[in-house]
């Protein structure tokens, strides 16, 4: 399912999250940390080829910082602005369905901070042991996404934790605005990466999302560096865990109708985050719904290269993206989005590996 998006605004509000937004310099801070490399930018040229399109590059965020996926950057930025201006707690506490946590424990050893971590429900047993193994105190709650993330913001302030959540709400917001500026590092290398000239060097652009923050960083760095002459961005959901589908239909924030069961368990989330979906909206041409059959099929394709293409190493969320782009390419239904984004013959297309395969045993 595909929902169209025919009349994004292209202009960001000019808010708290846009100003923390404007003012980082994460590559910077990325750059002084143990094992920070620039990621690779892969160029799949037979795929391209064979699928009619001028261009597929794929930014792999499988190998950042050893921890197979991109949540570091966030949230190490984010401790690391928090330690300038406050006094940074002795406790580090958020929620999370793998990734965020796993990012949280690393950087808190880092800063010689103790990390405790609230999983929902539905996190698996040896993801929540690779986040001990990092460190942090782990206790997994009998909630949902949503549920969870409120019992980690009610014992923060009853035990006086650092909340480092990348979900934000009224009141909570310049933590998460870091946490999205953090991401931005992978955008920038991008830019070195790619000649980037006054247009963009992509015209289409699929991007996986679960509480948005991730999605809305990259929509931001394209509508602050393009504004209308953006990419068209797509974003792409697993069927069961679909909060910004939901939330277009809806007209505003809501819950995933779907019954939070996924292969994508770093995509298994709840209502959008708050900032995010105001950036999402401005910068938004569509969304899809993939099933998990989706899903392992792009999997497959990412590891089973064509011609000269690199073997790409993706987890379930890590191939979302792919998915989105298969959809539009192969499923009539789609074909009024292929229309609406003018995907064809001319096309550059990016997508992002999100997160290894180590995910997929997790």
């Amino acid at each position: 399912m595909c929902f169209l998006i025919n009349f994004p605004t292209n202009h960001l509000t000019k808010d708290t999250t846009h100003r923390i937004l404007l003012k980082g310099h994460p590559l910077n801070f990325h750059k002084k940390l143990k094992n920070y490399k620039s990621t690779v930018l892969h160029n799949l040229r037979g795929l391209a080829s064979k699928w009619n399109l001028c261009a597929i590059h794929v930014k792999d965020e499988s190998t950042r910082f050893g921890l197979g996926s991109f949540k570091p950057l966030g949230v190490s930025y984010a401790v690391h602005k928090l330690n300038k201006i406050v006094n940074l707690k002795e406790t580090l506490c958020a929620a999370t369905d793998g990734n965020h946590g796993i990012g949280l424990s690393w950087i808190s050893q880092v800063f010689n901070k103790k990390c405790v971590i609230y999983v929902p429900r539905h996190t698996t047993k040896s993801r929540t042991k690779f986040i001990t193994n990092l460190g942090s105190k782990v206790i997994k709650l009998e909630k949902n996404y949503d549920q969870t993330c409120e019992h980690a913001l009610q014992t923060s302030k009853k035990m006086d934790w650092q909340l480092v959540q990348d979900v934000s709400f009224k009141g909570y917001e310049k933590i998460p605005a870091y946490i999205m500026s953090g991401y931005q590092t992978h955008m920038h290398e991008i830019g070195e990466q790619i000649e980037c000239k006054e247009l963009p060097f992509f015209d289409v652009v699929f991007l996986q999302c679960g509480v948005g923050s991730w999605a809305a960083s990259c929509i931001w760095y394209y509508l602050e560096k393009y504004g209308s002459k953006r990419p068209k961005i797509i974003l792409v959901e697993p069927r069961e865990s679909a909060g910004v589908y939901e939330s277009f239909k809806s007209k505003k924030r809501t819950n995933p109708k779907g019954s939070l069961k996924t292969i994508a368990q770093s995509l298994n989330c709840g209502k959008p985050s708050l900032s995010a979906w105001g950036i999402i909206q401005s910068g938004c041409d569509g969304c899809i719904k993939v099933d998990d059959a989706d899903i392992i099929a792009a999997k497959n394709i990412y590891l089973n290269s064509k011609g000269n293409d690199p073997k790409i190493f993706s987890g379930a969320s890590g191939a979302v993206g792919l998915a989105g782009l298969l959809k539009c390419l192969n499923d009539k239904k789609f074909g009024n989005m292929k229309k609406h984004i003018g995907l064809g013959p001319n096309s550059k297309v990016l997508l992002f590996n999100t997160e290894g395969t180590l995910f997929d045993n997790l």
